[in-house]
């Protein structure tokens, strides 16, 4: 009852009631990633490609699909990293998800986030006045 209710009441947790039945319907199932999403296709978009999807293992965070999965759902490689013909390109990196908001978030020395000085200024640049 609570998964129903959550899939009825909110968008952000893996789908919409809407989407369950969408994929039900049209849906062929192509592949999942290590995290737990599940990709699907079936239909025609509105440029006459077939339309695809990813059902989120929980909250519904673009970032938390990995690359060989991206370039499959932004239609930039016919193969799905599913099949057995995949392999990774050489300057792949592993998926790391987005850690904006998360203590691992990325501060440059300065930010007032960390406890680092910032950089000494070096005096190559003159700030603007009116009338100079």
């Amino acid at each position: 009852m609570k998964t129903f209710l959550t899939q009825f009441f909110t968008w952000w947790n893996s789908q919409t009631l809407g989407t369950r039945l969408h994929t039900w319907r049209y849906g062929k199932r192509v592949g999942q990633d290590e995290v737990g999403n599940v990709y699907y296709e079936g239909g025609i978009d509105s440029e006459g490609r077939t339309r695809r999807w990813v059902i989120y293992r929980n909250y519904s965070e673009a970032s938390a699909i990995p690359p060989g999965w991206h370039g499959w759902i932004h239609h930039r490689v016919d193969l799905a990293p599913a099949s057995e013909d995949y392999k990774p390109r050489d300057w792949q990196k592993p998926h790391q998800p987005n850690l904006t908001g998360t203590p691992a978030a990325y501060r440059p020395k300065g930010s007032v986030l960390t406890n680092q000085h910032r950089p000494q200024v070096t005096g190559d640049y003159d700030a603007w006045t009116p009338g100079s």
